[in-house]
């Protein structure tokens, strides 16, 4: 590992311990809590989703109430999602104890996976080996057939975060997919794209970022929903 990537890893593992941490309300005011959407059985079958419009499997629904649990005792000003049904469910679970209308916005949809879209990982290895072979080598640049690259989705969805943050003040929701909330750490933090897959992300696990409209502070990656944010 050369002394770059050994940076990186030593700058990124103080935020992967902060799941049992609890927080004081006070230090959490003006929180972006960044939010992966739950699971879908889709997922399972190794198949490249990407935009595909999955909705929440039985075990994805349990998951975002769990995340509600965790989040009741936080007060969001408000609570956006992707428009894509797996995170518009989630989110809506999260909206129901809440007098929050939830906002939805295409620019915080998951990747372009174009004509790859719903294909089964291997097979799609097999049919376009030189393709398979370019996006390994240049995962950050690499577009599928009429799709996005990794680089694209950064430039759609760092802008509309920071109008969503920009908007309001207070604590703010959002509900995204994976791709999205590595390309924004990834911008934050300033690594290379080739690296977003360092970042591993859990069906509604979250990531709270504050100031990311000035100098952004990382509070922590990943936080899985096994307890509350806050003391009750």
């Amino acid at each position: 590992m050369n002394d770059r990537l050994r940076s990186w890893n030593d700058l990124l593992m103080p935020f992967c311990y902060q799941n049992e941490k609890v927080f004081a309300v006070s230090d959490l005011f003006g929180t972006l809590f960044l939010a992966r959407h739950g699971a879908v059985e889709a997922a399972k079958e190794k198949r490249f989703l990407g935009q595909m419009d999955a909705p929440l499997s039985p075990e994805g629904f349990d998951q975002a109430r769990r995340l509600a649990h965790c989040l009741e005792s936080i007060a969001l000003t408000q609570i956006w999602s992707s428009d894509l049904r797996r995170a518009a469910q989630t989110a809506d679970i999260i909206c129901q104890e809440r007098r929050i209308d939830l906002k939805t916005a295409s620019s915080l949809r998951e990747i372009n996976l174009g004509k790859w879209e719903g294909a089964g990982m291997e097979d799609t290895r097999l049919k376009y080996p030189e393709l398979w072979e370019a996006r390994g080598r240049e995962i950050d640049t690499f577009r599928p057939p009429e799709g996005e690259s990794f680089t694209d989705l950064q430039l759609r969805v760092v802008p509309g975060i920071l109008r969503i943050v920009g908007s309001v003040s207070g604590n703010i929701l959002i509900v995204t997919h994976a791709g999205v909330i590595r390309v924004l750490l990834c911008h934050i933090l300033q690594i290379p794209l080739r690296f977003l897959f360092r970042f591993h992300l859990d069906y509604c696990g979250v990531t709270l970022i504050q100031d990311v409209e000035t100098i952004p502070r990382i509070l922590a990656i990943n936080r899985i929903p096994n307890g509350s944010f806050v003391p009750h």
